[in-house]
């Protein structure tokens, strides 16, 4: 088990490099940073049409460092459409263009403007028609820097220890579209994608869906065939190429269904995969038991060891991590990552104003992991934890109303902040209700649902509809202070004479009905705050204190949370505290941290 300092320093390598990332960690050439950002309002002329399937192959050259091939495209007209078009990155140079969608395909005019390529159809199409068109294209891509511990969206062009090349990528905040031709919009997802990559021997490609086979070519290098039979978002698309070695084993879903979980590790690192294996194992029992059925049963689930930190690819997320389990007894990283097949690629934001669906959803199942290995004690210790190293901007909005770009949402309290948000919301509607509308959320019976997955773009107003009709709670307010507002509740408490006063103060000046437990002596009451204010008679020298479990995300800077001077300040050692307590398998005193929302 590593020390503290080391597993908190893995954690927070994970929040600075996002950071960075938002921040322009990506450094593209002059001119092109307006292209390096995903989502945006769709177009009329890719509101036009549907896409059904992508087919995507590439022959990769690692000592060129460049991509080369074909992406053929297959939609469906919804409104007229006279021209066919895609993003697409400019370092990216385009051959030629065919029109595939009959048996004879021809040539067909096309133009670049900026990251769009504008193809010309052979004549005006209609609702109902069908098109298809292969783009030719190939260059040096972006690259990203390699830097063990974090990651950068790019090509990762690393060497292993051994001297081998080791490729991976990430296209989370800039789109699918620096690697290949695509409708770079979170609202449209293929039905299904075919993946053909040809590298030299004896390396490896490690890629979404399920093998199709492996062509060797007789000059030295081979072509891995992969299918995706669900629904796919473009951002989840990857590959990684290593001259891997495999552990896999059959898994038994809580369906009765048999699927395959296979992780490539590089040779190097075999040993320390089998050891991590069974946690593998572990984390996908247990988002069963507490989600529901894995989504890509179809397919697989596999791990790739990458040369960057990690990312939710579907069915092969990244692992970038050392082997090593947190001081909660679990590889976090992984965790992380798993959690997103359910929640970012089974239901993904429609719009990335409601990423915090992805991000602070699998930050919370953390904590839910951490109970699950030590009790409640684990998991307010793990979010108290999440409090010290995933530090609170409270700069922009979790969930703002209005259409968003990744570049301009993106931010660390997408983590932390909304798994607290979830934290509160947890302490106010009880685990059962939480659990049972997280249940509901990724269900593969809600409205929308397509393929074998169960897969469908989802709202935050989606989740706020179901948590009321879990809870039986108008819970508007709730939502509207959290989400909406960067800021957080702030609580004013003053004591005048015996008797303790407590008034919420939210920004817009809105309603904030949500009670709070006060300890007084031994006891613990929850207090009503129906018009967002109440009051409290203390016996004559009793001790008190507000919040004494931690379980309300609030804004308490320079007020007493407690009688004895004990407040804000010591939410470090309260920490310890628990984590000392874990370590001897007792529960401590309650720790009462006064969260100040930084």
């Amino acid at each position: 088990m590593p020390s503290r300092t080391t597993a908190r320093r893995r954690r927070e390598s994970l929040i600075l490099l996002t950071a960075l990332s938002a921040v322009g960690a990506v450094r593209p050439a002059l001119g092109q940073t307006e292209i390096y950002s995903s989502g945006a309002p769709l177009p009329p002329e890719q509101a036009a049409y549907d896409v059904s399937f992508y087919d995507l192959s590439l022959r990769v050259d690692p000592e060129a460092q460049e991509i080369r091939g074909s992406l053929t495209v297959h939609a469906r007209v919804v409104a007229p459409l006279r021209s066919l078009v895609l993003d697409l990155d400019t370092l990216l140079t385009v051959d030629s263009v065919l029109d595939v969608h009959s048996s004879r395909a021809s040539p067909l005019d096309y133009r670049r403007e900026g990251g769009r390529l504008r193809i010309a159809l052979r004549r005006p199409q209609v609702a109902g028609e069908r098109v298809a068109a292969r783009v030719f294209y190939g260059g040096k891509p972006l690259s990203a820097p390699y830097r063990p511990g974090t990651w950068d969206d790019g090509f990762v062009w690393a060497r292993t220890s051994r001297g081998a090349p080791w490729i991976g990528l990430v296209a989370s905040l800039t789109g699918a579209d620096i690697w290949w031709p695509t409708k770079d919009q979170p609202s449209d997802e293929p039905d299904s994608m075919a993946l053909h990559f040809r590298v030299p021997e004896p390396l490896v490609v490690a890629s979404n869906g399920r093998p199709r086979g492996v062509e060797r070519h007789g000059d030295g290098t081979v072509t891995y065939h992969w299918f995706v039979s669900t629904p796919i978002n473009n951002y989840g698309v990857t590959m990684s190429i290593a001259p891997y070695r495999t552990i896999e084993a059959p898994y038994e879903s809580v369906t009765g269904e048999t699927f395959p979980v296979t992780f490539w590790v590089l040779p190097e690192h075999y040993e320390q995969g089998r050891r991590l294996f069974p946690q593998i194992i572990d984390h996908l029992r247990f988002f069963e038991n507490t989600l529901g059925p894995y989504p890509f049963r179809a397919d697989k689930y596999g791990v790739a060891e990458t040369p960057y930190l990690g990312m939710e690819h579907q069915t092969i997320v990244s692992y970038g991590g050392t082997f090593e389990d947190n001081e909660f007894g679990f590889d976090w990283l992984h965790l992380h990552e798993l959690s997103h097949e359910w929640w970012g690629n089974m239901v993904t934001a429609a719009d990335f104003k409601d990423w915090w669906l992805h991000e602070s959803f699998g930050s919370y199942m953390e904590a839910l992991y951490a109970e699950s290995l030590g009790g409640e004690e684990a998991y307010h210790a793990y979010l108290l934890d999440m409090r010290k190293t995933r530090r609170f901007l409270n700069r922009t909005p979790i969930a703002p109303r209005t259409t968003q770009r990744t570049r301009d949402v993106y931010n660390i309290d997408l983590y932390g902040k909304g798994a607290w948000v979830l934290h509160t919301l947890r302490y106010l509607i009880g685990r059962d209700a939480l659990l049972t509308a997280f249940r509901e959320m990724v269900s593969p019976a809600r409205p929308g649902a397509r393929g074998s997955c169960g897969c469908r773009l989802t709202t935050t107003e989606e989740f706020i509809e179901i948590v009321e009709q879990t809870s039986g709670l108008e819970l508007s307010w709730f939502f509207e202070a959290y989400l909406r507002w960067p800021a957080l509740p702030r609580l004013h408490t003053s004591v005048q004479g015996n008797r303790l006063r407590l008034e919420w103060e939210v920004p817009g000046g809105t309603r904030f009905p949500l009670p709070l437990e006060v300890r007084v002596g031994d006891e613990i009451r929850r207090v009503p705050m129906v018009d967002g204010r109440a009051s409290i008679l203390l016996p004559d020298g009793a001790d008190w204190e507000i919040d004494p479990e931690g379980w309300v995300l609030k804004d308490a800077r320079g007020r007493p949370a407690r009688n004895d001077g004990d407040h804000e300040g010591s939410a470090p050692q309260r920490v310890d505290v628990w984590l000392t307590s874990l370590n001897r398998h007792t529960r401590p005193s309650d720790p009462g941290l006064d969260n100040d929302g930084k």
